[in-house]
């Protein structure tokens, strides 16, 4: 048997194109919706906070979309990035699977989020943004698009989820030190942030709060802003699939192919990313991969939410989209992975998800630091608590593989390490951490509050 572990390609490997799913997918997208008129948005609306070259790639039904040799470059500060056969893993489990990781951990950044925030910061200096404004849940986007701002000389404005802003000063330390502002969300600087302080002074802040007050900043400054998103919309979901595709070739380089690829959801780009050149292998070449998405019991979307139209954010200032959600005013409760705080999936993946093309489960916090335990302790490697529900789903399958007598091979998308992470693992350690379920009583709340529309709001 191999004992090869790590299967690395060339910087001549890193891809050339993103792969984007909607020119492959049976299923048709559904038009994005404006959030006052609820009518399909028009270009100029999105160019109030979008640049040109995004709104294109947003709408685009090209298969492939060629990488600027600018991005390029700078992905190989970390790119191609490693694929590892977790082996230590698999002899503490005792299992006949072969349990094998991408890591993404390994970018300057720390996770994936660099791959999409290069791409849009790249998009935007030639179209002449000077400033972008984002929000950023646990710190990982704000991270990365803080440390692309820099590379390509632009100004950053950072609203970090509250509870992620005290949890991870880290993160903030590190945006703060590529050049980024970063305030706490909400916050005093918008209209959105003062309204839900006014009510609530001690909001723990969401996602969905942090959006309306970029969206704000960026809509109400005249073209002098634009806004960047890290993750739900297609073309954040498109950048990302540089994962998958440097997965298909160093599959190929350990002589194995995934019965199961996993990855956590929040939004849905990591996963997308690992994912979607998977499926279309599934689509266009026959290969029968299950696709499994990862989410946290204290925001269900896919598993527990409603397939309709719904706000992108909080306040109903960003447009409408087609997505399981637990509806835009869904405060979820906190958790210490915090980038996957959002109400929503991205439309594309929702719709995969709706096809049956792609299955979901929803892990509780315990199960999951008690996976990314084990996991540091077998593999040397401290995960970020997003990533960790692909660990811990990973390792599920691993185990009934086991119970089966069968060989399984498994791929999962490490997204990010966990350095900044330390107070969740304390937290762990010392048996102050809870699950934190989905509250029961809003599941049948979720309708009354998603946007009545002129195209029929369930799927």
């Amino acid at each position: 048997m191999s004992t090869t572990t790590r299967f690395m390609l060339s910087e001549n490997d890193v891809p050339k194109h993103f792969y984007n799913i909607a020119a492959d997918s049976p299923v048709k997208p559904t038009p994005v919706l404006h959030p006052q008129s609820k009518e399909p948005v028009t270009p100029d609306f999105l160019s109030a906070i979008f640049p040109t070259p995004i709104i294109e790639q947003e709408m685009s039904m090209d298969r492939f979309i060629e990488i600027p040799e600018e991005v390029r470059e700078i992905y190989k500060l970390w790119r191609p990035t490693p694929l590892i056969r977790a082996m230590r893993l698999e002899k503490a489990l005792n299992t006949p699977a072969h349990i094998y990781f991408k890591y993404e951990g390994v970018s300057p950044s720390g996770s994936h989020k660099s791959n999409s925030a290069v791409a849009q910061a790249y998009y935007n200096k030639i179209a002449g943004t000077k400033s972008i404004t984002t929000e950023t849940g646990a710190g990982q986007w704000g991270t990365a698009l803080s440390m692309a701002c820099n590379f390509f000389g632009m100004e950053l404005e950072v609203y970090m989820v509250k509870v992620s802003y005290h949890q991870k000063p880290a993160r903030r330390y590190v945006m703060e030190t590529y050049g980024a502002t970063v305030f706490s969300s909400p916050s005093d600087n918008t209209q959105t942030g003062r309204t839900i302080i006014a009510k609530d002074p001690d909001n723990q802040g969401s996602l969905g709060i942090a959006i309306s007050e970029a969206v704000e900043i960026a809509a109400l400054s005249g073209g002098q802003k634009k806004y960047s998103l890290g993750s739900v919309l297609n073309h954040v979901l498109l950048h990302q699939t540089v994962i998958g595709e440097e997965a298909l070739k160093q599959m190929d380089m350990a002589n194995e192919y995934p019965d199961v690829v996993i990855g956590c959801v929040g939004g849905g780009s990591n996963f997308s990313g690992i994912a979607f050149p998977f499926l279309r292998e599934n689509l266009k070449n026959g290969q029968r991969t299950r696709l499994l998405a990862v989410e946290p019991t204290t925001t269900p979307s896919l598993t527990r939410g409603i397939y309709g139209y719904d706000y992108g954010d909080t306040a109903q200032i960003a447009p409408i989209l087609k997505m399981f959600t637990l509806g835009h005013d869904f405060m979820p409760p906190v958790i210490h992975a915090g980038g996957l705080r959002y109400h929503g999936v991205a439309p594309q993946l929702s719709a995969l998800y709706d096809a049956g093309l792609i299955e979901a489960i929803a892990l509780g916090q315990l199960e999951v630091f008690q996976a990314a335990t084990l996991f540091a302790q077998t593999e040397g490697i401290l995960p970020a608590p997003e990533s960790s529900h692909a660990i811990r789903a990973a390792i599920n399958e691993a185990i009934e593989a086991k119970k089966l007598g069968e060989k399984r091979v498994i791929l999962f998308n490490l997204s990010g390490h966990g350095h900044f992470d330390l107070t969740a693992y304390n937290a762990y350690n010392s048996g102050e951490l809870t699950n934190n379920e989905y509250p029961e009583h809003a599941i049948s709340d979720i309708e009354s509050h998603l946007p009545k529309v002129n195209i029929p709001v369930m799927g």
